[in-house]
């Protein structure tokens, strides 16, 4: 059960989103046996366009249509074929779910993109990305608000028993900041968003939702302070990055954010399939995570319940025998880390 404050149970594991194959069936009973503390919504971009990350994403948008064109998302004057499809996938997933785990009664995570790296990615009409108009970028955040609060409504009338945690992936937010996201010829970049800007945008969305909110952002970059004042419960990172090249810079942010009561998604189980073929190891795992939290420097007994075990990132590129050995590393790694703290 989840702690006070804390809404997940200790020692809990979990996946990003995706994995590989096209078969919601098998993909929803596998996430269900191997991360039964925190099981979540799988997502599967090998189905073709509207299953990826920025398609589902585009299908939340509430009176806000988009349309494929020349393989790239964009802003549309109307519904269309696409969007269709997008919806009708994250309806059968639903329904999947439906009917996999009408009964739980724990904590069960979904997923949607959030409003920079979706900003960053669908385009204008005219073309280049959303992001160039400020304007466009505002309404799409606003769009994406409102699609995200009925998304949540609606898995949490199909799990009546379940608590809801959303994650926002934010893979762009980084380069939204740095003026790093290139235009539409790729011979420049777009002008840098400023912090309180992302900030508000970031914020409407999270307040929108409802439930308890984490942002996953794998950069070596994440912005861990502007996820916290935006109202994020918690941040997922990729643990490689976390006090590498930033050093104790990198390693003072996160505690800041961790001593703020924000939780870590922690990114330890690498999703990369080694040419030797060595399963991941829950042990590696459990000790990284170890010594990160050491790193950082808070005591053994706080890590169990404001760490989740995660894979490094999606597992969409690996093989189903990998995915789901990566899960369960995840989730023996988690339980070492409750047993620490027994």
């Amino acid at each position: 059960m989840a702690s006070a404050g804390i809404p997940w149970p200790a020692g809990a594991a979990t996946g990003i989103g995706s994995l590989p194959g096209t078969d919601i069936v098998e993909s929803q009973r596998m996430v269900l046996g191997e991360l039964p503390d925190l099981p979540h919504l799988p997502e599967l971009p090998a189905r073709g366009p509207g299953a990826d990350m920025i398609g589902r994403g585009a299908a939340l948008l509430a009176e806000l249509p988009v349309e494929l064109y020349a393989a790239r998302w964009r802003l549309a004057g109307r519904p269309g074929h696409d969007l269709r499809v997008a919806r009708d996938y994250l309806e059968r997933d639903l329904d999947t779910l439906t009917g996999q785990a009408p009964d739980f009664d724990g904590t069960f995570k979904i997923q949607a993109v959030g409003p920079w790296t979706l900003a960053a990615a669908i385009e204008l009409p005219s073309g280049g990305p959303a992001l160039r108009d400020p304007g466009a970028a505002r309404d799409l955040a606003a769009a994406l608000a409102d699609g995200v609060r009925a998304h949540v409504g609606e898995v949490c009338a199909r799990l009546p028993r379940a608590s809801v945690l959303l994650q926002l992936d934010e893979a762009s937010l980084p380069a939204v900041l740095g003026g790093r996201v290139p235009t539409a010829s790729g011979l420049g970049t777009l002008p840098t968003v400023e912090p309180v800007v992302a900030r508000a945008a970031l914020a409407s969305v999270i307040e929108a939702a409802g439930v308890p909110v984490v942002v996953h952002c794998c950069a070596s970059d994440a912005p861990l302070g502007l996820l916290a004042e935006a109202g994020a419960r918690g941040a997922a990172l990729d643990l490689r990055f976390v006090g590498g090249s930033e050093g104790a810079a990198g390693l003072d942010a996160l505690g800041a954010v961790i001593d703020a009561g924000l939780g870590l998604f922690a990114g330890a189980v690498d999703t990369r399939v080694p040419s030797a073929g060595r399963p991941p190891s829950a042990a590696a795992a459990a000790s990284l995570v170890r010594r990160v939290w050491r790193d950082v420097g808070f005591p053994p007994g706080r890590l169990a319940s404001q760490v989740v075990v995660t894979p490094a990132c999606g597992l969409a590129g690996a093989t189903a025998g990998w995915a789901r050995a990566a899960l369960a590393a995840c989730r023996d790694a988690g339980r070492r880390l409750a047993e620490d703290a027994e």
